[in-house]
């Protein structure tokens, strides 16, 4: 298990990340950042908005099961929105630098982290 700091520092240690944020989506609030790339806590809040969207839809259209990551590719950048499976209500987002990433392990490794994260 790990805490949020030692999470957030595991994040960045992930090749081409630029920063990250473990972020509570109902209330938009950032329970800790590190790097930068993007303003974190704006990114906190309108990603928040992204996830309570996705799961309005799921529910509408009648789709089971969670949502494992939300992935959203820029020119330079790639997002990962990862909602936490032991942690309800929590999303781990991290900011990628698009030419110094590999998106595969990157993900798997988001993965890991969420599913050791201790709040």
């Amino acid at each position: 298990m790990a805490t949020i700091d030692e999470s957030l520092e595991q994040l960045m240690g992930i090749d081409g990340a630029a920063g990250t944020c473990i972020v509570e989506y109902k209330s938009g609030m950032l329970l800790g950042k590190a790097g930068g790339g993007v303003d974190l806590d704006l990114a906190a809040a309108g990603n928040s908005e992204v996830v309570k969207a996705k799961m309005k839809t799921m529910d509408s259209l009648g789709i089971k099961g969670e949502i494992e990551d939300i992935l959203i590719t820029l020119e330079k950048q790639i997002h990962i929105i990862r909602p936490a499976t032991q942690h309800s209500g929590l999303f781990v987002y991290l900011v990628l630098d698009k030419a110094k990433s590999n998106l595969a392990l990157a993900r798997r490794k988001v993965q890991q982290i969420e599913e050791a994260l201790e709040v």
